[in-house]
């Protein structure tokens, strides 16, 4: 017999074959104290993954996704960047970042130029974790990047001079692991320059039809980019989120990306959760705020899958 201590302490396997309770309450213990992520790092990636986080449908869990499986990356021994490229500055909010007008910001790295190293922020509660906040003044920089020379390619060029993304080789062991942009429920400039800079596209898509809708334009427009701006990217990752399993929609919309998409869709599914809801509220990602709750260990799962997984070839 085991008690909580020796859980927590990491002194015994996470190996509970009693009963279904007794292993929901190791599970707890360990993730309350931390426990669950000690030992069970994945491996580094050889090159820094940017990863374009886009579906212009809103409420799909977009920007929640973003967060807590960044954070989750970061729990798993990663070492991650999140640029806030919406201007509503919700992501920012999730990871506690300050984002009000004045702050260093997207903005001034797009519109001014300023470099991504002076933009950009370490998190207090996730080590390994940084973040590249949203102010209210990202909301006028589509119509201020119109006539910028080459104004699809400044978040390319912004990352591409920073050293801490590239191959281990070039970047070392300081380099990010995984870059992921939040974009705003539109297909503007700004998502375009998520794209351009991007090499992988992660879509969360709500298990209900209503969220395939807008999927064919998306996919239209990521064609597009392929063809004249960033022919590396791809389609790499898509993440069903507020699955209700009790439900035969549910089901039969996780079916249908599945079939249209294999392997491209995550195995993990995100379930409706009240706690990943209340969550940014606290100006946290559900990770830190409540790491036993359904949604966390379903992101923790989600986030290792992609780790395991790696980029595509």
């Amino acid at each position: 017999m085991r008690t909580a201590a020796e859980v927590a302490e990491g002194t015994t396997g996470f190996h509970d074959e009693t009963t279904p309770l007794a292993r929901a309450a190791e599970h707890s213990v360990l993730a309350r104290t931390g426990g669950l992520h000690r030992g069970r790092e994945v491996p580094r990636p050889e090159e820094t993954r940017v990863f374009v986080v886009a579906n212009q449908k809103g409420g799909v869990g977009k920007t929640t996704s973003t967060v807590n499986v960044a954070a989750a990356l970061a729990q798993l021994g990663q070492r991650v960047l999140v640029i806030d490229l919406d201007p509503q500055g919700n992501a920012s909010t999730a990871l506690s970042i300050d984002h009000h007008r004045g702050v260093p910001s997207t903005y001034d790295m797009l519109v001014e130029g300023e470099p991504l190293a002076d933009v950009m922020t370490p998190s207090e509660d996730l080590p390994g974790l940084w973040v590249v906040p949203a102010t209210i003044d990202l909301a006028g920089a589509e119509i201020e990047l119109v006539s910028v020379v080459a104004r699809e390619s400044r978040l390319q060029k912004a990352l591409a001079a920073h050293p801490w993304i590239g191959t281990a080789a070039e970047a070392g062991e300081e380099r990010f692991d995984y870059v992921l942009v939040d974009c705003p429920p539109s297909l503007g400039l700004l998502t375009l320059n998520a794209l351009v800079a991007g090499r992988e596209m992660f879509i969360p898509i709500q298990a209900e039809y209503y969220a395939l809708e807008g999927l064919g334009q998306l996919l239209e427009t990521v064609e597009m980019v392929r063809k004249h701006l960033n022919p590396a990217l791809v389609v790499s990752t898509i993440l069903l989120t507020m699955y209700d399993a009790r439900t035969r929609l549910a089901a039969g919309v996780a079916s249908e990306v599945r079939e249209h998409f294999g392997n491209e869709v995550l195995k993990t599914a995100v379930p409706r959760s009240v706690r990943v809801s209340e969550a940014p509220s606290y100006g946290q990602t559900v990770m830190t705020y409540d790491p036993a709750s359904a949604g966390a260990l379903s992101y923790l799962e989600a986030a290792r899958e992609i780790a395991t997984k790696g980029a595509p070839r």
